[in-house]
């Protein structure tokens, strides 16, 4: 039984768009560990894998090498909340 054309246009729209957010995905994880990324030599508190201290806006945070939880040290949430003050942004107005 042949695959008609609209159902074999979706099947190819399908699996472009997953192998691009594939790329991406992949991109994403060769930045946050990249060169510039140092091991922070601590577990993850969900998974225990890695974490990993890179810079996010001009605040390191450490993020998990498993699950990719992002975990805030002590200071470091007021630094985004100041941040997000001046902007006006949500995180901003919970905590200005």
């Amino acid at each position: 039984m042949p695959i008609e054309l609209d159902e074999r246009g979706r099947a190819l729209e399908n699996e472009y768009f997953h192998r691009k957010e594939r790329e991406l995905l992949e991109k994403m994880k060769s930045q946050i560990l990249g060169d510039d990324s140092k091991s922070a030599d601590m577990q993850c508190p969900r998974c225990e894998g890695a974490l990993y201290e890179t810079t996010y806006e001009g605040i390191t945070i450490d993020v998990c090498n498993k699950c990719t939880g992002v975990w805030l040290d002590s200071g470091e949430l007021a630094q985004v909340a100041a941040k997000e003050e001046g902007s006006g942004g949500w995180l901003g107005k919970i905590f200005g």
